[in-house]
């Protein structure tokens, strides 16, 4: 049995720094989280994280190998430079090289999303896979890609954005100025921006007395929670939103050919009542069908842990 060694991972938001110590077995020893205080130097943030990562070696009892940090924006995992991070307001930040001078480890660093992936294919939903992709359904649509066990990133660390492969041409405009992205048909924001356009259409359904006659009140689960009570305008917005979400996987499944597809963020939470009819839906849209080479859809397993965990196993990479 090979001797158990420990790593850590690193997670950074706008508001908090979480920080872990992970096992080479996938075990969290020990976790915890420091505000970020983004308004401050990055050489200040990362003396912060230095000697929290210290504390935390401390309450363990145990010595670390190397770190692993996942981080918001475009990031050079190459070079551990975070070209541009719009959440904590760097541009051309060598975080990487900063902590490893700090702590006299080796360190990496990936974007935040790419580490949650890793972190799913880890010890999450997406262990008994060697491909997985993991999709996070929030404000916006991200997510990363892992292959034969390995990180996808693409050319300069620049790939992978889920988001923004388009499924309708001439669609919604999405943030990211282009139009018909996924991310502007299948996020949180997609679904509740289309059940308030219907709710206005429709002033009988339940949606309003769920939202207390406000429309801005609506949120994925009241959505769900009234098209199951067989609301007519919240499945016709369900069944929507199912549709795109199903043609936008559909499309990375025919792609990539992963095992499994991992859905995380606010909309997972409604399990079954999504996972069911999107599986079928995306059964249906499979290059060559679903029986030959399957692409399973679940609910990713981690929460907020996930990003902790891949920032840990990143660090694993000279195992």
């Amino acid at each position: 049995m090979k001797e158990k060694k420990y790593y850590v991972g690193i997670d950074i938001g706008g508001t908090f720094v979480k920080c872990g110590i992970v096992s080479s077995q996938g075990e969290i020893i020990v976790k915890g989280k420091i505000p970020t205080g983004k308004d401050r130097t990055y050489q200040e943030i990362a003396q912060d994280i230095a000697n929290f990562v210290r504390e935390l070696e401390k309450q363990a009892g145990v010595q670390t190998q190397a770190v692993g940090i996942g981080c918001p924006g475009t990031v050079d995992s190459d070079k551990g430079i975070i070209m541009y991070s719009n959440n904590i307001a760097w541009e051309n930040i060598p975080l990487g090289k900063e902590l490893e001078k700090l702590l006299g480890k080796p360190t990496y660093i990936t974007n935040d999303a790419n580490a949650a992936a890793l972190g799913e294919s880890f010890i999450g939903a997406g262990k008994a896979y060697n491909s997985s992709i993991l999709i996070t359904l929030g404000t916006g649509v991200g997510g990363g890609i892992v292959l034969d066990g390995k990180l996808f990133e693409g050319n300069c660390s620049a790939g992978a954005e889920i988001g923004h492969h388009v499924i309708r041409k001439n669609g919604k405009k999405c943030t990211c100025g282009r139009r018909g992205c996924f991310e502007a048909y299948s996020s949180a924001t997609a679904l509740m921006k289309e059940a308030r356009q219907q709710m206005k259409k429709n002033k009988s359904s339940m949606l309003w007395e769920a939202c207390n006659g406000k429309a801005e009140n609506v949120d994925g689960k009241v959505i769900f929670d009234c098209a199951k009570a067989g609301d007519e305008t919240a499945k016709k917005v369900v069944d929507w939103y199912i549709d795109y979400l199903s043609e936008g996987i559909a499309n990375l499944a025919n792609v990539f050919r992963p095992e499994a597809i991992l859905l995380g963020g606010g909309v997972s939470a409604q399990g079954d009542a999504l996972i069911v009819p999107t599986q079928k839906l995306v059964n249906e849209r499979l290059y060559g069908g679903s029986e030959y080479a399957p692409v399973k859809v679940a609910v990713a397993t981690l929460g907020n842990d996930a990003g902790l965990c891949g920032a840990g196993k990143l660090a694993m990479q000279e195992e």
